[in-house]
């Protein structure tokens, strides 16, 4: 952008932007403003420029000696920030011009030197720059080596903690793929797999195998909430919830439980458009899984976090799984998805989830980072849209639209689901319709009477017969 559109669209949006700070001189301010472009992807700073006189250029505005200040202001920056730094003519003024590029991973955070890393570290957040918290530094920090909090032990814990059959999976699948590491035994082997650490579990191994992981860590839950309206403000009397439950667990049964609570608690049935029947969800719950499962596998478990839950939100009209900690490593909102673009928190974890299977059967998680290309396939299958992601240093969220049914179609009645299974056979029995159609013994009964009543049924035995059956009249 030329300084006339930066100028331009400053002045019609009456303030500062995400990506520009206008000031009108060199002042000890712009630190925290070049603190928070470095920490925040980089920015633009305008200098000569008066926000309260509506961005109009500055009265003897002194642009050399102002473009010497703020490089001496960039080396009071640890690690220094150097922009590019330009003088540029504008309305009968000169302004300086400084383009900051954003940090790489390896060198933040940027903090002005004199208040130290956690005093003087910013971020960029609309049109202010807001001092990271000491969570966030860590966080950041973290990023320049792998976190390890998931091989950290659990005091007081031990294999009695353990599902034994879950544990009986695992180690037959270790022993199978590499028995030189049994070599030495059970117990040295488990302690080689960070199973164990000395005598006591690692936190991986509690999370994905444990018989029930929160009597060590409460707060390890998953906290499932249904609200009656768009937002978690939109009822202020009455009721301002319609559920809410904390489920605990392992992760396996962890995940189980919350895809089988979205599933009891969304619309479900049978889409009839002009030439075709499709069944449909308002979430593909293939979709759901596997977000539950990326949330609890590449959370935040560091000390900080383990005090915060996956928080699982159903609103009227989306679906939003919300996990502590932002992304991490080199994977952005913008990269998300990309062949490539994958990066694991909890190594350790990820690595036990790819040998651990459900109560019910399966594989907890793949470890190829197919999971984004899974959720956008079934959601595509489903006629649903892409799905949105947030994220900042503190969370990560993905969050589903509900399905949206459009003019000409609607959803099936239980009379259209048992219209349509008569479409292919000759007669039915209650029992076997309740089976083809997944509608309770009841809502078929129902059905069936108002179909006979409309002459579409009849029986084929008599009234209470044991043996009755249905069929076209």
């Amino acid at each position: 952008m030329n300084i006339e559109n930066i100028v331009f669209n400053l002045r019609a949006l009456g303030k500062d932007d995400q990506t520009v700070e206008a000031k009108e001189g060199v002042g000890k301010s712009i630190l925290e403003t070049l603190s928070a472009f470095a920490n925040s992807g980089g920015g633009i700073i305008v200098v000569g420029l008066s926000e309260s006189e509506g961005f109009q250029p500055v009265s003897g505005f002194n642009a050399k000696k102002a473009a010497e200040q703020l490089r001496s202001r960039g080396e009071q920056i640890t690690p220094p920030v150097r922009p590019s730094i330009s003088i540029v003519p504008f309305e009968g003024s000169d302004l300086v011009v400084a383009e900051v590029d954003g940090f790489t991973s390896q060198d933040k955070p940027a903090y002005v030197t004199e208040r130290g890393m956690y005093g003087g570290s910013f971020q960029r957040v609309g049109d202010a720059d807001v001092r990271l918290t000491q969570y966030e530094v860590d966080r950041i920090r973290e990023e320049q080596t792998q976190p390890r909090w998931d091989e950290q032990p659990v005091p007081g814990s031990s294999l009695a903690d353990l599902n034994e059959e879950a544990l009986e999976i695992f180690v037959s699948k270790q022993r199978s793929n590499r028995p030189k590491t049994f070599a030495d035994g059970d117990t040295t082997a488990l302690q080689r797999l960070r199973v164990l650490r000395g005598n006591e579990l690692t936190l991986a191994a509690l999370l994905a195998m444990g018989d029930y992981p929160q009597e060590f860590f409460p707060r390890l839950t998953v906290a499932f909430s249904i609200f009656p309206g768009t937002s978690k403000g939109d009822i202020t009397t009455g009721l301002r919830l319609l559920d809410r439950k904390t489920l605990s667990g392992s992760i396996p049964e962890l995940v189980e439980s919350t895809v089988e609570l979205v599933s009891k608690n969304m619309r479900s049935g049978a889409l009839i458009g002009d030439v075709y029947r499709k069944d449909v969800q308002d979430y593909p719950l293939v979709a759901v899984r596997e977000a539950v499962v990326n949330a609890l596998m590449h959370r935040d478990y560091s000390p900080q976090s383990q005090g915060s839950q996956v928080q699982v939100n159903m609103f009227v009209d989306r679906l939003e799984v919300l996990s502590p900690g932002g992304l991490y490593g080199g994977v952005t909102l913008q990269t998300l998805g990309e062949v490539g673009a994958s990066s694991t928190r909890n190594q350790r974890l990820a690595t036990f989830l790819e040998s651990v299977e459900f109560p019910g059967g399966g594989i907890v998680a793949e470890g190829r980072g197919t999971g984004l290309a899974v959720i956008g396939r079934s959601l595509a299958e489903n006629l649903l849209p892409e799905p949105s992601f947030r994220a900042d240093l503190n969370s990560f969220a993905i969050t589903f639209s509900r399905r949206r049914v459009a003019p000409q179609e609607k959803y099936a009645t239980a009379e259209d689901q048992v219209r349509q299974v008569f479409d292919h056979v000759e007669s039915a029995s209650t029992t076997e319709l309740v089976a083809k159609t997944g509608l309770s013994r009841t809502a078929v009964q129902k059905a069936i009477n108002k179909l006979i009543a409309e002459r579409f049924l009849e029986a084929t035995e008599p009234h209470r017969s044991p043996r009755q059956r249905y069929r076209r009249v």
